[in-house]
């Protein structure tokens, strides 16, 4: 049985129309756009961690040695990422978090045209390839790894753009057989993705290679496959060259050995719980987990890629012949990172990013395919997001962070959004379309809901950075490397020194009042720096607990990220002012 939808692409693979399809792509890039330098932009911790790198390393004038003030962070990422940054910031004489953050939205977007290209190819039609950058972009580890600094952007390009070249090849000449000089090149490509991230990646990189190109090839024999073997192995050589000449230009390689192979690539590979424990348990780390990594760095359309792989699983005893070529490279490149990544004792979902593209060319194939009720919970997930960023965006308001107009467009913005989310639960021919534009809407709501706070009322204005005294500013830091966000926002500060504030909150928490631990540790900060950051460390808590002894130079209002146990319950989600909202106050001693 040939089975239909996977072996042939009719120029009618999606319901969705051109225009609309261009209009869900400008949309997209404007979304990934807008509010690229802001402080509430999606990604993660480490960001901050390897910005600090960068700066430090720029002010050093020097490509090498990596410079940092943090203990144990100097070397845990290869130079290519922070050289990235120190020539994006112009060696920090533009240290600016859109101009850190543009290179990886670049490759982004690079990424996106490769997928669009892609589809294109396959199926003859650019309305399916468009189709197919949408859902790239749609996916939410691309939407939080593709735009902050410290993101999968760069080295997943380097390390799709060999498998993009080979699908290409493949459908213009079917018994495309690369030689030396491409193996050359893929060795240089595969380097330059090792070198934003690490050596190990050769494994999933390289074997994702090989096995879509053997299993790709038209009329295999044993000749070929040693051929294509030895020159992929070459390849791979190459590529490690690539990343060793790290070893070679930094003055201290037996560092970079310590702190990277070692401690940031042969730890994953350890652990306390026992191997087998952790990955047959049912934690977030084990090997059922990482099954799901595809769907879950989906994002929304978790539930849409969960019916790609259920609809490619029936699909394998209906086939009676061998797959076209271009699904097998697909396929290869899919399942050898899924399967190499469920081996290190640390699995995370975001290991396999690099093999998104695939997901998204396969889904984009499949689109319209899949039975309308995966797509169903899209819709309603989209809808309670929605009504939550809208009640976010309320509960601002009535803080008196919003103006009116602000809280008007926010709440129109969502009414709207979710309009078109409900008609497309009610119009099945609309469903697909709407699932992929509600999901656009999500993130672009949250754009819309957090902007004002990178306005005035989320900034330290002029005249209060003006009367900020020379000297070592002491800064909040309950997450590694968090009181770099301090170098955007304080143009003055000359040297910033993190203080830990976790040990405070929990002491707080559980004995009901931590106010004299509060005003102790504030009081000694004052004492030894020029200037204290303080955070609001209780609900109710309107100005510092150092007064009158301090002067409150300026108040900012923060979104808070990272929270201890039971701060947010059944209770209190409702109330995000309750958790979410938190003034942020810049002390000097008083006079």
């Amino acid at each position: 049985m040939r089975f239909s939808g996977l072996n042939s692409y009719p120029s009618n693979t999606s319901d969705v129309s051109t225009w609309q399809v261009c209009v869900i792509l400008l949309l997209a890039l404007l979304t990934y756009v807008y509010g690229l330098g802001g402080q509430y932009v999606p990604t993660i911790g480490d960001e901050m961690v390897y910005a600090h790198i960068a700066r430090l390393t720029a002010e050093s004038g020097q490509w090498l040695p990596l410079a940092s003030e943090l203990p144990g962070t100097r070397n845990t990422k290869p130079p290519l990422l922070f050289w990235q940054a120190m020539v994006a910031g112009d060696w920090s004489r533009n240290w600016t978090l859109q101009a850190l953050r543009a290179p990886s939205l670049i490759y982004t977007f690079l990424l996106a045209a490769c997928v669009a290209t892609s589809t294109r190819l396959i199926t003859r039609s650019w309305r399916d390839g468009l189709l197919s950058a949408c859902l790239f972009l749609v996916f939410f580890s691309t939407f939080r790894f593709g735009r902050p600094y410290l993101t999968s952007a760069p080295e997943t390009f380097w390390l799709s753009l060999p498998l993009f070249l080979l699908l290409w090849q493949r459908l213009r000449t079917p018994n495309y057989i690369p030689g030396w000089q491409p193996h050359v090149l893929l060795g240089l490509g595969l380097g330059l993705g090792l070198a934003y991230k690490s050596f190990a990646l050769i494994a999933p990189a390289a074997a994702a290679w090989w096995l879509a190109l053997i299993w790709s090839e038209p009329h295999p024999t044993w000749p070929r496959t040693l051929r294509h073997t030895l020159l992929t192995g070459f390849s791979a050589a190459a590529a490690l060259s690539v990343f060793g000449l790290w070893f070679v230009l930094d003055p201290s390689p037996q560092e970079v050995w310590q702190e990277f192979i070692l401690a940031e690539n042969a730890a994953k590979f350890s652990d306390r719980q026992g191997y087998w424990q952790q990955a047959l348990s049912l934690s977030g780390s084990s090997i059922w987990s990482q099954l799901l990594a595809y769907p879950v760095n989906a994002g929304l359309l978790f539930f849409v890629v969960l019916g790609l792989g259920w609809r490619g699983m029936r699909s394998i005893g209906q086939l009676d012949q061998k797959l076209p070529a271009h699904q097998i490279i697909l396929l290869a490149w899919a399942l050898v990172w899924l399967a190499v990544f469920l081996f290190p004792s640390q699995r995370t979902a975001r290991y396999v990013i690099p093999a998104m593209p695939a997901i998204a060319i396969l889904l984009a194939l499949n689109w319209r395919h899949l039975a309308r009720f995966w797509y169903l919970p899209t819709l309603l997930l989209a809808v309670a997001m929605y009504v939550y960023l809208g009640r976010i965006a309320w509960v601002a308001y009535t803080l008196g962070l919003y103006s009116v107009p602000e809280v008007s467009l926010i709440t129109s913005f969502m009414v709207m959004a979710t309009l078109v989310a409900l008609l497309a639960l009610i119009k099945p021919g609309w469903t697909r379309t709407g699932a992929l534009l509600a999901s656009f809407f999500v993130y672009a709501g949250w754009g819309l809901t957090v902007a004002p706070m990178d306005g005035a009322i989320g900034r330290f204005n002029a005249q209060t950075q003006e009367q900020l005294p020379n000297g070592t500013l002491a800064a909040p830091s309950n997450f590694n490397g968090q009181f770099e966000r301090y170098q955007f926002l304080l143009d003055k500060a000359q040297h910033i020194q993190p203080y830990g504030v976790d040990a405070l909150q929990q002491s707080g928490s559980s004995s009901g009042d931590g106010s004299k631990g509060s005003a102790l540790l504030l009081g000694q900060l004052l004492t030894r720096y020029a200037a204290v950051v303080w955070v609001q460390d209780r609900l109710h808590q309107t100005q510092p607990p150092c007064l009158p002894g301090c002067k409150i130079l300026g108040e900012r209002w923060i979104l808070r990220s990272r929270y201890l146990g039971g701060e947010i319950t059944a209770e209190n989600v409702w109330h995000p002012d309750q958790w979410l909202f938190r003034r942020e106050w810049l002390l000097t001693r008083g006079d």
